[in-house]
């Protein structure tokens, strides 16, 4: 008996692996990725608004100033009484008084009559003249020829009352004269300070001087004053 022949060559031996045709790609290797320069340009817009930030914060920015919240007259200091805190802009170029600076600012006096609901600037206030025992300030406000022209601070008047009253007080009189003595107020008072040449003062018709005169005075000087029947005399000094 003939054993037959196997017809397959390889018959019983595993099929080799299929070989990769010439138009199959090989899979591309991943991106490498730079984490370096994505963190720098996230960091570069955050330093972008954060400076943007800044400048609009730097723009309107606010410091705690002072107002006042009643009349200082000239010559006044203020107290915790009469101001409060008030947010201005640190930008504005006026020369604030920063509410840090309240005690300080209570030691100076004001030089002029600061009304209220002012913000309080440096240039408003003064250091405090020593006034003289049994002196007192008085302030007045006088026409063109109440006064000696060029009357200016240092200046010795003499402070009469002139006007209706003066000459129906005088008339009054226990001697039926008119009296002129009588309408001397103050023999000598000191002008502590008067109006400018560039026209300061209340008007264009009135000036504002502060006298020093005897605190025994001061009374009738003010009186006279308000009444608008206050006229000075240049005297020489002493």
């Amino acid at each position: 008996m003939k054993i037959q022949e196997r017809t397959g060559a390889g018959a019983g031996r595993s099929a080799a692996p299929a070989q990769p045709s010439v138009g199959d790609r090989l899979p591309s290797p991943p991106r490498e990725r730079k984490p370096a320069l994505a963190a720098l340009a996230v960091l570069l817009i955050l330093l972008g608004a954060l400076g943007a930030t800044m400048l609009v914060l730097r723009v309107g920015e606010r410091v705690e100033a002072i107002q006042v919240t009643a009349n200082v007259k000239a010559g006044d200091s203020i107290t915790k009484d009469n101001i409060k805190v008030v947010m201005v802009n640190e930008d504005s170029g006026a020369d604030f008084v920063l509410w840090e600076q309240r005690e300080s600012l209570m030691k100076l006096q004001a030089k002029s009559t600061i009304y209220e609901g002012t913000v309080v600037v440096g240039q408003m206030f003064a250091d405090k003249a020593a006034m003289e025992q049994g002196k007192a300030t008085v302030g007045v406000a006088l026409k063109e020829g109440q006064y000696p022209a060029g009357l200016g601070e240092g200046d010795n008047v003499a402070v009469y009352r002139v006007g209706n009253k003066a000459s129906s007080t005088d008339q009054d009189s226990s001697s039926g004269s008119t009296g002129a003595d009588n309408s001397l107020l103050v023999e000598r008072a000191v002008v502590e300070s008067a109006p400018g040449s560039g026209g300061d003062g209340i008007s264009s018709t009135s000036k504002a001087f502060t006298l020093t005169v005897d605190a025994a005075d001061a009374a009738a000087v003010a009186q006279a004053a308000s009444a608008g029947e206050v006229a000075l005399v240049l005297v020489p000094g002493k």
